[in-house]
């Protein structure tokens, strides 16, 4: 950055902080100027790391991160619907050492903020899912990777010095399923992450109106799908490798409650259903014998239910009533928001835009500060309510807004 560059932004943060000109939401314009972070520990929040990979990100490509389905209501209610809750502080507590670790299945980690899977990380930086890996490992976190990673599964795991968590798409053909979820299990993944909120496909408006924009020749280096994944094609993604890929559905409109008992018939893995939303469903998952849940609407990507994760955990937990962990993924921008979901009763909290936002912008270090923000967050968050651990998290800390 040359000496010009900082002269204008320091005149322009200068300007900034005369209350007339804030008042004429001259700030909120300095915030978008200020875009190009010079490194990710600049960063003071997540949005500044959306705000910069927006303008690297080439357009299609950001279409397929950014967008919802239909109107997005259901994308804006993801991170909306947290406003629900308040924080009850607490004080007199001793905090002067603090415990955000927590253990799932058995594998203990650092924080309880999950990596969520994206597929074709290698659209947002050359090194993709590898970057994200060594993020994950100097953070001791938990990353989970998606069926259409643009990376090898034994890669990933050999960077992250770990077991990794996958996520599986059913496919529509059983054998083809059954080399996924073997070939996972031989690489060392201990949980399987079964996604069932897209049975038969979604409308993308916002990935569909950005690709119209791109002006650059997709089809030089890669095919486009129909639902808009930069890479798509799955016969281009590594653990489709051997797999015969003709006529083969990424999903199947056909599944049912039976396909989680022929998955388990399979294998010794840990079985999570990722996408249930609704008690009655959450009762049942435990009754054909699931190992956790994952509240999750695909990040607004699937139904246009009108309804955020954070509102559905309550009742999904009901269902659960204890007997498998409840875990909650969609609109967590804050550590606010991973405490909120926390106190609510999740065993943990996942994160997805936000960190590929920060790997867009800077590979392994932008994810590193995503993570070091949101855990700074929940961190503050629990010392404010007077909880040292997460286990001291409850519902005792939160106000119900509607409840008022």
């Amino acid at each position: 950055m040359d000496d010009t560059t900082h002269s204008r932004r320091a005149l322009l943060r200068f300007l900034a902080a005369s209350p007339v000109l804030a008042a004429s939401g001259f700030a909120q314009c300095v915030l978008a100027d200020e875009a190009a972070l010079a490194s990710a520990a600049d960063a003071l929040d997540v949005f500044e790391f959306e705000a910069m990979a927006r303008k690297i990100v080439p357009p299609a490509h950001w279409g397929y991160l950014a967008s919802g389905v239909d109107g997005e209501t259901t994308l804006r209610a993801n991170s909306s619907d947290y406003a629900r809750w308040q924080l009850k502080p607490k004080r007199f507590v001793d905090v002067s050492k603090m415990d955000l670790g927590v253990t799932l299945f058995g594998t203990h980690y650092k924080s309880p903020v999950l990596l969520c899977p994206i597929g074709s990380q290698r659209a947002f930086h050359a090194e993709g899912e590898l970057a994200v890996a060594r993020a994950a490992r100097s953070r001791d976190q938990l990353q989970v990777v998606s069926t259409v990673m643009s990376m090898p599964i034994e890669a990933i795991i050999q960077m992250r010095g770990a077991p990794v968590w996958m996520q599986l798409y059913t496919t529509n053909r059983f054998e083809a399923t059954t080399a996924l979820v073997k070939r996972a299990q031989a690489a060392g993944v201990p949980v399987i992450a079964v996604t069932v909120d897209l049975p038969a496909g979604r409308n993308t408006e916002t990935a569909s109106r950005l690709r119209r924009e791109d002006t650059r020749t997709c089809s030089n280096c890669h095919q486009v799908g129909p639902t808009g994944n930069p890479t798509g094609g799955l016969a281009t993604k590594p653990m489709f490798a051997g797999i015969d890929t003709q006529g083969l559905g990424q999903t199947s409109p056909s599944l049912t409650w039976d396909f989680i008992k022929r998955l388990k018939d399979i294998t010794t893995m840990k079985v999570v259903i990722k996408g249930i939303e609704a008690r009655e469903d959450a009762e049942l998952a435990v009754q054909h014998g699931a190992d956790g849940i994952m509240v999750s609407n695909h990040g607004g990507r699937a139904l246009e239910s009108g309804r955020g994760t954070i509102a559905s955990l309550p009742e999904v937990l009901q269902g659960v009533a204890g007997r498998i962990p409840v875990m909650v993924d969609g609109g967590v921008r804050r550590g606010t928001d991973v405490y909120k979901a926390l106190a609510l009763g999740a065993a943990a909290v996942g994160i997805g835009r936000p960190y590929v936002w920060g790997l867009a912008s800077f590979g392994q270090p932008g994810v590193e500060r995503v993570l070091d923000i949101i855990n700074t967050e929940l961190r503050l968050a629990m010392v404010g309510c007077g909880a040292r651990s997460v286990a001291e998290i409850n519902a005792a800390s939160l106000i119900d807004t509607r409840r008022l």
